[in-house]
């Protein structure tokens, strides 16, 4: 059966093995303890975003791969000399490095895939 990543998030293992997992706040609405689990090796998952990220957030264990899939967001990187804005429009990809503060500002309802670390990951309020 194949899986939309929106609604079926897939874990990558270390050891090599692949897990589908129920998405969306399926997912999001575990207990932290049951999260933890999903730490150790990478999170594939699939937003649709249709306004500004309203927080900023930072993985410590690894860089993060986002595709947009489709419309016109913008990614912003707070990098050591200063915010860098990197705009994706379309079908464009971006890579944020390690331990990286990053929020994004949507023009237009985007899909996003995201390949993530989520490991130590941190949230603080844009603004």
């Amino acid at each position: 059966m194949p899986l939309t990543p929106d609604t079926t998030y897939v874990h990558l293992a270390h050891d090599g093995s692949v897990t589908p997992v129920p998405g969306g706040e399926a997912f999001w609405g575990l207990p932290p303890e049951q999260l933890s689990a999903f730490d150790q090796g990478w999170l594939i998952t699939e937003f649709e975003c249709t306004q500004d990220w309203s927080t900023w957030e930072r993985h410590p264990q690894g860089d993060e791969f986002v595709y947009l899939l489709s419309g016109d967001a913008a990614l912003v990187l707070a990098l050591a000399e200063g915010e860098t804005v990197v705009r994706l429009t379309g079908r464009a990809a971006q890579l944020v490095p390690r331990g990286v503060w990053h929020t994004a500002r949507v023009f237009a309802p985007s899909r996003m895939l995201f390949v993530t670390r989520g490991e130590g990951t941190e949230h603080r309020p844009v603004g």
